[in-house]
C-alpha cells in the first residue's frame, strides 16, 4: 500500500507509524531548540514555533517539555504554537550538571545512539562504558564508533581492548570520519525511517562525521589540543538533520559531564553481578572475605581491575543519584502546608 503524500512527507523526518494521527492539528518534529523557541520540520519545510503556556509553568518537570526529536502537534496559526507532545518511543537522558538533581533529555524517538570517541588521547574504555550505561533503558541501541582510525594508531589493539570490556553483542566500528565509505558502513543505522543521535566528547570528530554523512560541509569543524586531544564546542546546540540515506541524525554538543540519573540497571556489568552472587557470604564486601568470587576472578584474570573499579564507581554513583531522586520525589509528593489566616483581635475558639 502506497503512503499518502502527507504520510510520505512525514517519513522524511522519521515518522514510523503506519498512519497519521486522527487529529486536525499540524504534525511536525522538533529539530532544534533555541532560547527564543523551537525550530520544527513538517517533512517539507522548517519553521519556528513557540511552546504553549502549559509548557512554561514554573516547577514543570523539564522532561514534559518539547525536546529535540519529539513529534508535536501545532495549531495552524501564522505564528505556530506547540500544543502537545506525542508519546515518545525512546528517550535518552542524563542528569544535568550541577548540585540540583534534574534530568536532561538529550534526544527522543531514536533507534540508535552513536557513541563516537577518538582513537587518540580521547580514547577511554571507562567513558564508553559510562555512555553505554546511560543508553540502557532508553529504548535505543548503542553503537560504538572509534574515529581517527587513519591517524597511525594501533586500531586492532584498541578494538580488542574495548571488546574485552563490552558484551559480545555490542556493535563496535573503527572509522575514518572523513572517508565516504563510512556512509555505507553506517547505512544500517541510518536508513529510511531510522533516527540516531550522535554523542561524544568535544574533538572526537562528530562534526566531521556529520559532514561526511550529509555529503557537504554544513557543520563547522575545529582543531583539537595536542596535549589531551580535546576540542572546542563547534556544535553549540542539538540539531536534527535529514540525511541523504533517508535517516535522521541528531548532532549534539560535546559532553564533558555524563552524570547517571539513578535509574540505570547496570546491565552492562551483568557478568560482575553474576560473579558477586557466587560469593560464599551474601553480604560479601569483596575485600578479604573467604570464598569471594570477585577476588578469585580478579586473581585469575577473568575480571580486569580497571573494569571492576569502573563498575564500583558507576554503581556508587547510581546509588547516590537514586537516593537523591527518591528524596526529590518524596518532597514533591508531600502535601503543601498552608499557614492559616491571621486571627483578628486575638479571637479563638476558646473565646466562645
Amino acid at each position: 500500500m502506497t503512503d499518502s503524500p502527507e504520510l510520505a512527507r512525514l517519513r522524511h523526518i522519521g515518522w514510523r507509524e503506519p498512519a497519521l494521527p486522527d487529529d486536525p492539528r499540524r504534525l511536525a518534529r522538533v529539530v532544534a531548540q533555541h532560547r527564543a523557541g523551537y525550530e520544527v520540520h513538517d517533512g517539507e519545510d522548517a519553521f519556528n514555533a513557540q511552546p504553549a503556556g502549559v509548557f512554561l509553568k514554573r516547577g514543570l518537570d523539564p522532561s514534559l517539555r518539547p525536546a529535540v526529536g519529539d513529534f508535536v502537534f501545532l495549531d495552524r496559526a501564522t505564528h505556530p504554537v506547540i500544543e502537545a507532545v506525542l508519546p515518545r518511543r525512546s528517550v535518552l537522558t542524563r542528569a544535568a550538571a550541577g548540585e540540583r538533581y534534574e534530568r536532561q533529555i538529550i534526544a527522543t524517538n531514536i533507534d540508535h545512539v552513536l557513541v563516537l570517541t577518538g582513537l587518540d588521547g580521547d580514547f577511554s574504555p571507562a567513558r564508553i562504558e559510562r555512555y553505554l550505561t546511560l543508553v540502557e533503558g532508553s529504548g535505543a541501541r548503542p553503537v560504538v564508533l572509534l574515529s581517527k582510525a587513519d591517524t597511525g594508531v594501533d586500531v586492532d589493539a584498541a578494538v580488542t581492548a574495548l571488546r574485552a570490556r563490552l558484551p559480545a553483542e555490542a556493535a563496535v566500528h573503527a572509522i575514518n570520519g572523513k572517508d565516504p565509505a563510512t556512509v555505507a558502513l553506517l547505512a544500517t543505522y541510518l536508513g529510511p525511517g531510522s533516527s540516531a543521535v550522535l554523542v561524544g566528547s568535544s574533538g572526537a570528530g562528530k562534526s566531521t562525521l556529520t559532514n561526511t554523512l550529509l555529503g557537504e560541509e554544513r557543520m563547522a569543524t575545529g582543531a583539537v589540543r595536542a596535549n589531551d586531544s580535546r576540542g572546542r564546542h563547534t556544535t553549540t546546540h542539538r540539531a536534527l538533520l535529514m540525511l541523504p540515506t533517508g535517516g535522521c541524525l541528531i548532532d549534539t554538543p560535546g559532553m564533558r559531564e555524563l552524570k547517571l540519573t539513578g535509574e540505570e540497571n547496570l546491565d552492562l556489568f551483568a557478568d560482575i553481578e553474576a560473579l558477586a552472587a557466587q560469593c560464599r557470604f551474601a553480604d560479601c564486601s569483596h575485600g578479604n572475605e573467604p570464598g569471594c568470587a570477585i577476588q578469585a576472578a580478579l586473581a585469575s584474570g577473568e575480571l580486569s581491575p580497571q573494569r571492576w573499579r569502573n563498575y564500583l564507581k558507576l554503581h556508587d554513583e547510581r546509588e547516590e543519584q537514586a537516593a537523591t531522586l527518591e528524596a526529590r520525589l518524596r518532597r514533591k509528593a508531600a502535601p503543601v502546608k498552608h499557614a492559616g489566616k491571621p486571627k483578628r483581635g486575638g479571637w479563638s475558639h476558646d473565646d466562645d
